[in-house]
């Protein structure tokens, strides 16, 4: 990927037509520690990967390690984000990544970034809808002894996370926060319910031995449970909506990327001590998603286990929200720019949120949902049916697509620091962004490679190559784009990752003699 040099650290040249206007602007102050991180945590919905990806990942991968990848993965997003978290002192956009990219490599590159960004952030949104219709389905089926179709309670999900999408930010983190904590309690709970009666192994550590690590499935391994982590790099998209940014966002990233890695890996440990080391793969591929409910009513009783299932669906409804919110705010970036047409950059009445953007993922949730629902032919319950594709394919796309913006994103913290003469100073942060860059290669190689596991299809099945294309022709389209608006818009293209900034830039030249 190439840079412009002439688009790095830039203001607005003359001439150039940025936005006024308050609704340009989202709103500030509405954010504090508490309120962005529970937004940001949200995304990572602790119980579907308790209860969805873990079970998956011991399954499918055999490897008893589980829980040192998450420690391993935690060290590597920890790296990458000392210097993700420091640009985020000198960057406030609700681009977020394509903002960083764009100040590094180029308003060309940051194009590309944006794209991948909003087909990345949709996939993983409109994944879970899936899940969810699925699981809610099954309830009404187990409770009320009712037949509802999956796609019912999917588009249900998606109207009511549009309607709170277009309120005010601080009532989406209450209704998040709410559902996070009493999701993390109930985990914890059963964490040391599995400590307190472990299987026939005792309390082994074997799950942190580095000899579980060994196999072919590793690599795949590493796609999985890097996809638990997705959402703590959501939190510079609120960087405008909060007083203190360069203080606010480093915070919440650190708190977010640290509590995760420490919390997933005890609770996959606590899973392992549960069943014992050795029979954990077994009784994975045997229970499958129903590992966890499995081993809470042996020790926790139904009434728990009933409770979980509950906030199983609610906690995805949480992660929609979560996404929902990021996809609308890239929007409104990408909007403000010129990326998308003008109306996606601005916000919407008193509330300050970024409408159209709502409007804009809604959309896409729906239509989805609808198209996937079309081609349901096959029972509920099947595992090949097209609601259980939605979450799969979406799923991995979105993962794919935030790995990918991770790696470019580490070298953009070189790049930027470096042009603006801070190597020096900024040296060991320089270091552990490409580090992590490449790491995060190396994932997404994997993860590409890999595909056809992580999506369930045959190795000979043209999915393996037209799944991760999606994001590659995300990518490439962005470019062109870029590279139209470098030639016939210059303007344009220099404003690209400036978000605000151009505005307040363009005040302060109007108001200087």
């Amino acid at each position: 990927m190439t840079t412009d040099s002439s688009s790095t650290n830039r203001a607005p040249a003359e001439g150039i037509s940025t936005f006024k206007g308050r609704e340009r602007a989202l709103r500030a102050d509405r954010l504090g520690t508490g309120g962005l991180l529970l937004s940001v945590l949200a995304a990572t919905a602790p119980l579907m990967v308790v209860a969805g990806v873990m079970p998956t990942t011991f399954a499918v991968m055999g490897i008893v390690g589980q829980p040192l990848l998450f420690v391993v993965l935690g060290a590597v997003l920890v790296l990458f984000s000392l210097g993700y978290a420091e640009m985020s002192r000198h960057v406030h956009n609700a681009g977020a990544f394509y903002a960083y990219i764009s100040r590094g490599l180029g308003g060309t590159a940051g194009a590309g970034a944006a794209l991948v960004a909003l087909v990345a952030y949709n996939s993983l949104q409109v994944g879970i809808y899936g899940i969810f219709g699925f699981e809610v389905s099954g309830l009404f089926a187990t409770y009320a002894d009712l037949e509802v179709a999956w796609w019912i309670p999917a588009l249900a999900a998606a109207l009511a996370v549009g309607v709170l999408g277009w309120l005010k930010i601080d009532v989406n983190a209450k209704v998040l926060g709410v559902l996070l904590v009493i999701e993390v309690l109930l985990v914890v709970v059963f964490d040391i319910a599995a400590v307190a009666d472990p299987g026939p192994e005792g309390l082994s550590l074997h799950a942190f031995n580095p000899d579980t690590l060994t196999g072919a499935g590793v690599g795949t391994a590493l796609c999985f449970c890097i996809a638990a982590f997705l959402g703590f790099e959501q939190a510079p998209v609120y960087a405008e909506e909060t007083s203190r940014p360069h203080v606010l966002v480093p915070r919440v990233m650190f708190l977010a990327v640290t509590g995760v890695a420490v919390f997933f890996a005890l609770s996959s440990w606590a899973l392992t001590v549960a069943t014992g080391p050795a029979t954990i793969v077994p009784t994975s591929q045997e229970q499958s998603a129903g590992l966890l409910f499995f081993l809470t009513e042996d020790r926790l009783g139904a009434a728990f286990t009933d409770v979980l299932h509950v906030l199983f669906v609610t906690g995805m409804f949480a992660a929609m929200l979560s996404f929902h919110n990021v996809v609308a705010r890239y929007a409104f970036a990408m909007g403000r720019e010129g990326l998308l047409p003008a109306a996606f950059g601005r916000t919407t009445g008193s509330s300050g949120a970024p409408g159209t953007g709502s409007l804009l993922q809604t959309g896409i949730a729906v239509v989805l949902v609808l198209t996937f629902a079309l081609t349901d032919d096959k029972p509920a319950g099947d595992p090949t049916a097209p609601v259980l594709h939605l979450f799969t394919w979406g799923g991995n796309i979105g993962a794919l697509g935030v790995i990918v913006l991770m790696a470019i994103a580490s070298l953009s913290v070189v790049v930027f620091f470096v042009r603006r003469g801070a190597a020096a100073a900024q040296a060991w942060r320089l270091a552990t962004s490409a580090v992590a860059g490449i790491a995060l290669l190396v994932i997404a190689g994997y993860t590409v490679k890999d595909f056809d596991v992580l999506v369930g299809a045959g190795p000979d099945s043209a999915l393996r190559w037209i799944l991760p294309g999606v994001i590659g022709l995300a990518l490439m389209v962005g470019l062109v784009q870029g590279a139209i608006l470098r030639a016939r818009a210059p303007e344009t293209h220099a404003r690209i990752g400036l978000g605000n900034e151009a505005f307040q830039l363009e005040k302060e030249a109007e108001h200087t003699p």
